[in-house]
């Protein structure tokens, strides 16, 4: 699947799309939106897609919005891939755009697990200098909701004073993690995952390979994501899953050494996609436990999965953020987990 710079076909977001168009049009775009929705649906890819058509110039133009599936619908915000800022965009080499997202830790050889102020001050050299193009300076920061509390102030102030034809788009999986001041001064728009049908038809188009009772079951766990479901294609992630749900369910307990084999695979220099592809999963799990609890009419049931899913998940975070043992956060999970469903915990 292209990259969302290089995308040219946004799938399942036409209503989104359309609205966007109306400000352009209107003369009303704000200067911070805020797009948020499931990770994986299209956001990066509405808001290059945005970019491209702003840079452009695009006023008046009404071009209509085609589907990766060849339908026409809507005057949208398609811009010519043969176009030259489509292709500067796709090369991410335009003068006026630029995208902020958690940075490469050489000492830890990974992603960083959050955007930190130096980031976020590169935004504020960047919009104070004028526009390559004559037009508009755009930034995109994907996962705004990954910036550090000294990233998020830093970038309250650039949005207090944003520079005349600015157009700041803030992308975030999980909205409520940034600044109630950030928002409020976003208009907001919120993005719904994709259809279960949507995903299949892409999956299809982008992993052929996939037998019919693979393809179902990885949609099923995608939550309407394409990008989970190719994410979880690429990590062999229905395996790990077939096998997490194996060892979680045997009735007379977690088996210690299949237990340890497991972590030991994750925690490997060279699995980084699997552990994340667990991580995922782990949290996907422990949500399902939260809801099927819930409609059973056990609220308190309900809510100690909820809350066992939002301490497993801070776990994670912290061996991120400190650089821990991985294999003891994996086990330590499936420990919690074994304990709450035994009624231990």
């Amino acid at each position: 699947m292209p990259a969302p710079r290089e995308n040219s076909h946004l799938v399942g977001h036409d209503a989104a799309e359309a609205a966007l168009r109306q400000l352009f049009d209107s003369g009303r775009l704000p200067h911070a939106l805020l797009l948020s929705g499931p990770r994986g649906i299209g956001k990066a890819t509405l808001a290059f897609r945005l970019a491209r058509f702003v840079l452009s110039g695009r006023e008046g133009e009404g071009a209509a919005l085609t589907d990766m599936f060849g339908g026409s619908v809507s005057p949208g915000l398609a811009t010519p891939p043969e176009s030259g800022v489509f292709r500067r965009v796709a090369a991410g080499g335009h003068a006026d755009l630029l995208t902020v997202e958690r940075a490469f830790d050489p000492r830890r050889k990974r992603l960083r697990s959050e955007i930190v102020v130096d980031d976020v001050r590169e935004i504020g050299t960047f919009l104070h200098l004028t526009p390559a193009e004559g037009g508009w300076r755009i930034v995109i920061i994907d996962g705004a909701d990954a910036m550090n509390r000294n990233a998020g102030n830093a970038l309250l102030k650039i949005l207090e004073e944003p520079p005349r034809r600015t157009l700041l788009l803030l992308l975030a999986h999980s909205p409520g993690k940034l600044l109630p001041t950030i928002r409020s001064r976003c208009r907001h728009l919120a993005l719904s995952p994709l259809p279960n049908a949507t995903v299949r038809e892409l999956l299809t188009r982008y992993s052929p390979e996939l037998g019919d009772a693979e393809a179902r079951e990885i949609c099923d766990l995608a939550e309407g994501s394409i990008g989970r479901a190719l994410e979880l294609v690429g990590s062999g992630g229905l395996e790990l899953y077939k096998t997490m749900i194996s060892m979680l369910s045997r009735r007379n307990g977690l088996d210690q050494a299949a237990l340890h084999a497991f972590a030991d695979r994750l925690a490997r220099a060279d699995g980084e996609e699997s552990y994340r592809a667990v991580e995922e999963l782990l949290r996907q799990h422990l949500a399902g436990q939260s809801i099927t609890a819930a409609r059973s009419g056990e609220s308190r049931e309900a809510a100690r999965w909820a809350r066992l899913r939002d301490d497993i998940c801070d776990e994670f975070a912290k061996t991120d953020g400190l650089n821990l043992d991985r294999k003891q956060t994996i086990l330590g999970a499936f420990f919690a987990i074994e304990a709450a469903a035994s009624g231990r915990l």
